[in-house]
């Protein structure tokens, strides 16, 4: 026999359930559920748009990068046409 860490029985989630009614009321429990729900949304919209600007930010980095490299790379040519016609004497 296995037992999972977060296996609730039936009997379990019903008890649950009863003192729930018990200790809060049958007129509020919907209540809670729906300030639930909207908390746990909220999270997830918050999870999500962490999630996009880590991915727009990671896009625009590596763009950013290569326009960085280009860039150093053509400072480098002019520098070495510059340098070029002047020999330096050892």
């Amino acid at each position: 026999m296995q037992i999972l860490p977060f296996f609730i029985s039936g009997a379990e989630i019903a008890f649950i359930v009863f003192i729930l009614v018990m200790v809060f009321g049958a007129d509020k429990i919907p209540e809670i559920a729906r300030g639930l729900g909207k908390g746990i949304r909220t999270v997830k919209d918050a999870t999500n748009d962490i999630k996009s600007e880590i991915t727009s930010n990671k896009e625009i980095g590596e763009m950013g990068g290569k326009n960085i490299k280009e860039e150093v790379d053509k400072v480098k040519q002019e520098i070495d046409e510059i340098t070029g016609s002047i020999s330096r004497k050892r």
